[in-house]
């Protein structure tokens, strides 16, 4: 059986997600704008004007009442982990065969939750609810990727 720690050559437990691939997002005429802004350094979520609801992932119409009249709002960037998993083994593209990275819900302070990377992290600290802040890593095409680091102190 194998220890399912990440160590470094010292024998210290590891940070994770600091070697994380990029691949560039398929990128749509509805979501366009959004990773736009994500080359600006913002991240942006839509708001419903008819029922007030936050959307993630963001989106022309309100998933929650039907509506095709919502806001762009921008993200202030922090929240906390509502979930998360660590991926030893990833198997899909540009995470085959990569090092151990974390996967996680984060649940914006605009009350919005999205599925993301945690780069940046001892994973010992890692935990639900632990304060975390955006970060964007470039991409060969026209976008960056919303991740999040743990928010400093």
């Amino acid at each position: 059986m194998t220890d399912a720690t990440t160590t470094s050559a010292a024998g210290a437990a590891a940070r994770i997600g600091s070697e994380l691939p990029a691949p560039t997002p398929p990128i749509s005429a509805e979501t366009a704008g959004f990773w736009k802004a994500t080359t600006q350094g913002r991240l942006l979520f839509t708001r419903c004007d008819a029922c007030s609801e936050p959307t993630w992932y963001p989106r022309e119409f309100c998933p929650h009442c039907g509506t095709l009249d919502v806001t762009w709002e921008e993200a202030s960037g922090r929240g906390e982990i509502h979930s998360f998993t660590v991926v030893r083994r990833g198997g899909l593209g540009a995470y085959a065969g990569g090092p151990p990275y974390v996967l996680a819900y984060v649940e914006l302070v605009e009350g919005v939750r999205m599925m993301t990377n945690i780069v940046d992290v001892d994973e010992a600290d890692l935990r639900i609810g632990l304060p975390v802040t955006v970060v964007f890593h470039e991409t060969d095409g026209e976008a960056a990727l919303p991740r999040f680091a743990p928010a400093k102190s």
